[in-house]
């Protein structure tokens, strides 16, 4: 017996039709479960769009230094900071000296008996720094006691040093004593055991010269005759030994060098056939005995005539005198 096909007739709008068959990707493997398909939803209006607007970002800026420091570090950077520039800062002493207002000697014996004010504050600790345009005042005690104070000429003979006693040599600070006064000395001033105190040499001579010294208590005098920045002529009379040629000559007047330094220039002529006339206006260790050296001759005598517009004049070797007020150097 034949099989026969039932066909169903294609009718428009018929509700049975043939699938068509599913794509591979959709086909599920013997044994696996079928996807999940979610429930359709009902259609509805459109919901509002929930999401925050997105800040705008900040326009960007370059790094510093303070961008990578901790607070500790800060701090720390900050305190060293300030430590260089208290460390860079002048010493009181040596402001008030700078200002030509004492010697260091004195600012540190006024600073210790509290005369000085530093912007309205009085300052008593030695070594302290100041700002360079710090306001300086100096009590009126400070003031007398310098008025008070004391220069003193002295014609050094040979064989006494400058300074403090060396090699078995006395000082020629022992020489200034009531006995040694020149009879002559024009100021008519006491002779006071307190006119030693603090008295210094404000340059030196060899212990093989003679002349003009200056002792003094008085600070501004010191800074003005020895200070890095002192232009004070010097005069003195060299007796030479040796020949001298017209080049030398010119080379005492400017064109030496000691310790590695060109010399400023100095005057130097000859004063008789056997003396030398130097004027100079700075003092290095034994300069002139050494710039005689450099051209050829040897130096047999040195003495020292003249300290700026001072003069030794007539003041016999060993004695002294007072600075007259009159006079400066």
């Amino acid at each position: 017996m034949t099989r026969s096909t039932l066909k169903l007739p294609k009718t428009e709008g018929s509700a049975v039709a043939a699938a068509p068959p599913a794509p591979r990707s959709m086909r599920t493997r013997r044994g696996a479960k079928p996807p999940r398909v979610a429930p359709a939803k009902h259609e509805s209006a459109p919901a509002k769009d929930r999401r925050q607007p997105t800040a705008r970002a900040a326009p960007a800026q370059l790094p510093t230094a303070a961008d990578h420091l901790t607070p500790a570090s800060t701090s720390t950077t900050m305190r060293a900071s300030a430590l260089s520039l208290v460390e860079q800062s002048p010493r009181l002493s040596k402001r008030m000296s700078e200002l030509g207002l004492c010697s260091r000697r004195e600012a540190d014996e006024w600073i210790e008996n509290g005369w000085v004010r530093v912007d309205g504050v009085v300052v008593s600790v030695l070594g302290s720094r100041v700002p360079p345009d710090a306001h300086i005042e100096i009590d009126a005690a400070a003031r007398r006691q310098q008025s008070e104070s004391v220069t003193i000429l002295l014609h050094k003979p040979v064989g006494y040093v400058s300074g403090q006693a060396e090699d078995g040599y006395e000082p020629a600070s022992v020489l200034i004593r009531p006995g040694n006064r020149w009879p002559e000395d024009a100021l008519k001033r006491d002779f006071r055991p307190t006119h030693l105190r603090g008295l210094a040499p404000a340059g030196r001579l060899d212990i093989d010269s003679t002349g003009l010294i200056v002792f003094t208590q008085d600070g501004r005098v010191a800074r003005r005759l020895i200070g890095h920045d002192s232009e004070v002529e010097k005069e003195y009379l060299v007796r030479v030994e040796g020949p001298l040629s017209a080049d030398g000559l010119r080379l005492l007047n400017h064109g030496l060098e000691l310790d590695g330094a060109k010399l400023k220039p100095a005057r130097v002529s000859w004063q008789n056939e056997h003396q030398l006339r130097f004027v100079l206006r700075e003092g290095k260790k034994r300069q002139i005995r050494r710039m005689a050296e450099l051209v050829g001759i040897s130096v047999t005598g040195l003495k020292r005539i003249r300290i700026g517009s001072v003069s030794l004049s007539k003041l016999p070797s060993g004695q002294w005198r007072y600075l007259r007020p009159d006079e400066t150097f």
